[in-house]
């Protein structure tokens, strides 16, 4: 089984670490997600940066360089950056723009609609939500009129899923990972989501699951192998996240 794997992190020491609501996370580096992942067919992903790397940089040129062309960046920068520090990073791999609402470290919120459309209209680049879904009636006539959005860990809550399968059904994708970090029914957000839009889950490991009360398992595949069929198994797998990063 081919997989993209649409969300993980690297951490690395050798670059600045912001302490993030009182939470330091563990060291993380290329060779440690090589390791852990070696036994899956991993052909490519995105590394996600997360609230406790900031607006930097080095970290991700670094990962993206040694993991090689067919992994993708996602990252936090301010609404000042300039187009061509933009084009940039373009060039070395990054893909995509993250608002991390439920922890910071990114942009403000309210540039989403500014900054989205401008890394767009530059880049082609998608914009990545962190946020539980039970906020987004607050910005959902936002979010719909955006060219290309994501949204990470299933949106969450259970409370917050009829308001992210609107977005599903408007061409928002989701993210299938982290488990372990969210409070709804995992099995029912899957065929929730795939029945309103098969092209929405991406899968992702989630890995090294920062803060999450369970890391991420091989089980977790096998619950997406269990629950849908070999076609739509590679769309979550591979085929959906493929197509959103790799332009």
């Amino acid at each position: 089984m081919k997989i993209f794997d649409a969300h993980f992190h690297i951490i690395d020491f050798a670059f600045p670490i912001i302490e993030n609501q009182g939470y330091t996370p563990p060291s993380y580096i290329v060779s440690k997600y090589q390791q852990e992942t070696a036994h899956l067919n991993i052909l490519g992903g995105a590394i996600v940066s997360g609230s406790f790397q900031g607006f930097d940089q080095e970290y991700l040129l670094k990962a993206l360089k040694q993991l090689g062309p067919t992994f993708y960046g996602v990252t936090q920068l301010p609404f000042t950056v300039t187009d061509d520090a933009i084009l940039n990073l373009h060039t070395h791999g990054v893909r995509a723009l993250r608002f991390n609402i439920k922890r910071g470290g990114s942009e403000n919120l309210s540039k989403l609609d500014y900054f989205a459309r401008r890394v767009y209209d530059l880049v082609g680049w998608h914009s990545e939500l962190y946020i539980d879904a039970k906020e987004l009636p607050e910005i959902s006539s936002i979010i719909e009129k955006l060219p290309a959005i994501s949204i990470d860990h299933l949106g969450m809550s259970e409370e917050g899923l009829p308001h992210l399968l609107n977005l599903v059904d408007k061409g928002v994708h989701i993210k299938a990972t982290g488990f372990g970090r969210v409070e709804l029914n995992v099995e029912n957000a899957l065929k929730s989501i795939y029945k309103t839009n098969p092209n929405a889950l991406m899968f992702g490991t989630d890995l090294p699951s920062t803060r999450a009360k369970r890391p991420f398992e091989d089980t977790d595949i096998e619950l997406i192998q269990h629950l849908f069929d070999e076609k739509a198994v590679e769309n979550i797998m591979y085929t959906n996240a493929l197509k959103l990063y790799c332009k």
